[in-house]
């Protein structure tokens, strides 16, 4: 990585789901690292969201940082190819290393883990263990319900409104790369 290169870590499902646009946006996604000069930091699956957008990523000629852990290795089919690849002892070590590893974190579609890992991040960010900026890929408003708890948990005492402040919601790709390039300039 060069001194001037940003890195991006990407949160998101080792499934597909149920929309296409899912796997779309994955794939614009790595497409849009690659072209702003970005390295893609994730899970260094080759399923789901994870797999689409690192081979997007690669195929438009961009890098790839990926960290598995050891236990996750077959069902997430880690994926060898990329430009540097970690193989951790477990899932605590796995998102220490990619956080680290990263000047911004994109939350794309995904289950409890995606969700364990965007609020891990939102909280260090909460309790100032970090400035990171935390962005939602909001595909076909998949992370609404999402907003929607953060702004409950707002409403009935249990976080300042600031908390809203850390995350920043992308309906589409564009977006996302508009706010990520005034984020990490």
């Amino acid at each position: 990585m060069t001194q001037s290169q940003r890195s991006v870590c990407v949160f998101c499902g080792s499934r597909a789901g149920a929309r296409p646009s899912y796997t779309e946006a994955a794939r614009e996604t790595g497409a849009m690292l690659a072209m702003r000069g970005w390295r893609l930091v994730y899970g260094a699956g080759d399923v789901g969201l994870m797999g689409e957008v690192a081979r997007a990523t690669q195929a438009a000629g961009g890098a790839t940082f990926g960290v598995i852990p050891e236990h996750l290795f077959p069902r997430e089919v880690g994926k060898r190819d990329l430009s540097s690849f970690i193989v951790t002892e477990n899932m605590h070590e796995r998102k220490k290393v990619m956080f680290m590893n990263s000047d911004a974190i994109v939350v794309l579609p995904g289950g409890a883990g995606s969700l364990d890992e965007f609020f891990e991040v939102l909280t260090w960010r909460q309790i100032g263990l970090h400035k990171k900026p935390i962005f939602l890929l909001d595909t076909d408003g998949y992370w609404q319900p999402l907003i929607r708890l953060v702004e409950h948990v707002i409403a009935e005492g249990f976080a300042d409104p600031s908390l809203m402040d850390l995350v920043i919601s992308a309906p589409d790709v564009p977006a996302l790369e508009a706010r990520l390039t005034e984020a990490l300039s």
